[in-house]
């Protein structure tokens, strides 16, 4: 039989095939977790940075909390010491059968930190009350210009000092000023918030080597004697004066021994009685 000469050719079409399958967008995955890790590290990298070692450790324990659960007992001592999130029952603590009325160390340890707390917060108040008092008008105001306060573990130290144009004593005397009696009403009133007692202590700058007594042990403590006797009257309780005391220069407020600054009385509302 003949072949026809205007047939179509006959076309094959082999497909090829990859083993595998298709990868063309495997390295987009790649990609995205390699920007996901650097942005974790430029993230834990700029935490470091901004934070301080305090909030450091609160991050540290927030993902691996260092509060043990005890296993024996319903409540144990751990972060709610023993107590239900729940109810206001009080659980058993450490299986030993501990509750408020019978507390642990922890318990007590809680407490002691508490008290503490609470001192220093009725500290602070004071010590916003005389600060504030500088708002009552001009001479308030220029008196506070003479007052450091500072909470230390004493309590509250309230320190009044000379300025080279305004003292609180007239010159080697201990007749008070003007300006020293501002403060030390000012002083009473706040002071009045609590009931703590209180100890005033003096101090005064050294005295050229020329002289041939030097005073500054009688000057300093009857200064600070003087401040008691101004307290006391503007209505201060005698019963709360817990001591009075000199330092004569033995304490320089600043470097030079013979600046002013260095005059001064620290008036201290004392955290616990002596």
């Amino acid at each position: 039989m003949g072949t026809q000469s205007n047939a179509a050719p006959v076309i094959i079409k082999r497909k090829k095939i990859i083993a595998g399958g298709h990868h063309g967008g495997a390295w987009k995955v790649a990609y995205a977790d390699f920007v996901t890790a650097m942005m974790a590290f430029f993230m834990l990298m700029w935490l470091l940075n901004a934070t301080t070692e305090q909030q450091r450790k609160g991050l540290a324990d927030y993902f691996q909390p260092t509060i043990a659960i005890s296993r024996v007992s319903g409540g144990a001592d751990s972060a709610f010491g023993g107590d239900s999130i729940f109810s206001e029952d009080v659980k058993p603590t450490v299986g030993t059968g501990a509750t408020s009325l019978r507390p642990t160390e922890s318990d007590r340890a809680k407490g002691a930190v508490s008290a503490e707390a609470d001192a220093k917060t009725e500290l602070q108040k004071v010590e916003e009350a005389l600060l504030g008092l500088g708002g009552q008008s001009a001479i308030e105001a220029t008196a506070l210009k003479h007052v450091v306060t500072r909470v230390t573990d004493e309590g509250l130290v309230v320190e009044l000092f000379d300025l080279p144009d305004a003292v609180l004593f007239e010159e080697g005397s201990d007749r008070p000023t003007q300006l020293l009696v501002v403060l030390s009403r000012m002083i009473r009133e706040a002071f009045a918030l609590v009931i703590n007692p209180v100890a005033i202590e003096g101090h005064v700058m050294s005295r050229p080597v020329v002289f041939l007594e030097n005073p500054v042990w009688e000057l300093s403590t009857s200064r600070a004697d003087r401040m008691r006797l101004m307290l006391q009257a503007d209505g201060m309780e005698s019963t709360r004066m817990s001591r009075v005391t000199g330092h004569a220069d033995r304490e320089l407020a600043v470097e030079n021994p013979l600046s002013t600054r260095n005059n001064r009385l620290e008036v201290i509302l004392l955290t616990e009685m002596e």
